[in-house]
């Protein structure tokens, strides 16, 4: 893993993938087994996964508290997810929880497939673990707490994705009982 500077100055993350890939797929669990397959101190990360963004956000070791990590600008899969997989890296984490936005009524729509698509597609690049939360309203309960909070269109569009992960991971965490 290298670290270089983008065209906006700001950090690139890469993964020299070609001769690291590991050996085995990422295990794509239930929840509840999460727990079982990780490092004590070992951090998680919430991903809300968008269309044009994916939003991350990043556990502390003890796994209790999750704090919004950064926003990503979609482009092509295999650099999003070499991203992805270097700030894991970079953050010692364990494994990822992902927001799968399911309907109002618990059916799938194709946003969910999408989803579904991405980590399937993510598996064959990483030994993490991988495990699914449902996101229903995610965004919409952070969006109402920064309109609450008085913040203003253009900021709220910076923040609501990230926010929008941590809102995803803390309720994994919590349902886990760490939180």
């Amino acid at each position: 893993m290298f670290t270089s500077k983008g065209r906006c100055g700001k950090p690139c993350y890469s993964v020299r993938t070609s001769s690291k890939l590991p050996k085995m797929p990422a295990a794509i669990v239930d929840l509840e087994a999460l727990p079982r397959l990780l490092a004590a101190n070992a951090r998680l990360i919430g991903v809300d996964l968008g269309t044009k963004t994916i939003g991350l956000a990043l556990s502390d070791t003890r796994r209790t508290i999750a704090s919004p990590l950064e926003t990503l600008k979609r482009t092509k899969f295999r650099p999003d997810a070499e991203r992805l997989l270097a700030i894991a890296k970079l953050h010692d984490v364990g494994a990822l929880v992902i927001g799968l936005p399911r309907n109002m009524d618990g059916s799938e729509g194709p946003r969910a497939q999408s989803t579904r698509a991405f980590v399937k597609n993510l598996a064959p690049m990483t030994a993490l673990a991988i495990a699914f939360w449902d996101e229903r309203l995610s965004t919409a309960a952070v969006t109402r707490t920064l309109i609450e909070a008085d913040t203003s269109r253009q900021r709220r569009a910076v923040l609501v994705d990230k926010m929008a992960a941590a809102y995803i991971l803390q309720g994994a965490l919590d349902r886990l009982g760490y939180g």
